[in-house]
């Protein structure tokens, strides 16, 4: 398998680029960033009502932006947290508005993006995981006016974001809290030490040997720009400015992949062909089935890191947030 085609076509945009920062602080830099991402895509967002508010949380009031929904009705809900290598994005990302916008509508259900606090100036965790549990606890609280089912309330996120997700899950676990229906996870970054490639089992089918499978995808990440891989230590980087202090400082809430998963809810996971993260969703969505959880688990053929921060005018974009739709849809009750 290759990229897929609307990716590869958009790659020379980054050229030369060894970190987002530097594109961006170079003249025009955010204009190739839009290029890259499929800004001229020809793109309607569907049109979702949407409203501010705050969750109050230990660190002040979380700001929160409610997707759908409306009173009277008793649809499923996601609380949902933007990637950004815990230290960047926000909720006018792609990754945050437009999915949330796009999933609201697919799936009729309720979309709560939050604007956690990120890792820097000084913060550090547990800031940014405080910030997810206020948020949880508060559409948990409010789920009926905001027109969804509290038993049916699911929690996710892409990348950083979908580390949050399953910190937050392990804590409420823990403290024997109400549990979210279904865990939503795009990409997730959820181990300081990367597995290796293929060290995940059951992650479902794919296409001819485990090992030639690594190889492929380590031949076309090998050509990937600079800004989209994660080598070893830039994850350390990543995870050491979260924590603030060494990688084995951080605790399972923190770096929630070498924890025990048992108990935690069913998951959708996606993880993308072309990522040096590919193995952290793999090896996460291994352990939840050898521990008996039920995993949907989809790997995107052709997709580097971060895909969803692209056009939803671009067919892959389209299928993974049908992926997610579908997967709110299909939201039980879990406890």
């Amino acid at each position: 398998m290759s990229l897929d085609p609307d990716l590869a076509g958009a790659l020379h945009h980054l050229a030369g680029a060894g970190s987002f920062t530097e594109l961006l602080g170079q003249p025009g830099g955010l204009d190739r960033l839009e290029a890259f991402s499929g800004g001229a895509v020809p793109y309607q967002a569907p049109s979702v009502r949407f409203r501010e508010a705050g969750a109050r949380g230990p660190n002040g009031t979380v700001p929160v932006r409610v997707y759908g929904g409306g009173p009277g009705r008793d649809a499923p809900a996601l609380v949902w947290m933007h990637g950004g290598g815990f230290a960047g994005g926000g909720p006018e990302m792609r990754e945050a508005d437009q999915l949330a916008r796009e999933v609201a509508a697919r799936s009729g259900g309720v979309v709560v993006s939050v604007d956690y606090r990120l890792a820097r100036d000084g913060v550090h965790f547990p800031v940014p995981h405080e910030d997810v549990l206020a948020a949880w606890l508060w559409t948990v609280e409010h789920a009926a006016e905001l027109g969804a089912d509290p038993a049916r309330v699911c929690l996710g996120g892409a990348s950083a974001g979908g580390n949050l997700a399953v910190g937050a899950a392990l804590f409420l676990k823990d403290a024997g809290l109400p549990l979210p229906a279904k865990l939503l996870l795009a990409y997730p970054f959820l181990h300081a030490e990367l597995p290796e490639p293929g060290a995940g089992s059951g992650t479902g089918p794919g296409r001819g040997s485990g090992a030639a499978r690594v190889l492929d995808a380590a031949g076309v990440l090998e050509g990937l720009p600079r800004l989209l891989r994660f080598t070893s230590d830039d994850c350390r980087a990543l995870v050491e400015n979260y924590i603030g202090g060494p990688v084995a400082m951080a605790s399972s809430y923190a770096m929630p992949g070498n924890a025990d998963p048992a108990g935690l809810p069913p998951a959708a996971i996606i993880a993308c062909e072309y990522d040096d993260l590919r193995p952290s969703a793999e090896a996460f969505a291994g352990g939840l089935r050898r521990a008996g959880t039920d995993v949907d688990f989809r790997l995107e053929a052709g997709a580097v890191h971060g895909y969803l921060n692209h056009s939803a005018g671009l067919r892959i974009v389209q299928e993974g947030l049908a992926f997610l739709a579908r997967a709110l849809v299909e939201a039980k009750p879990f406890q």
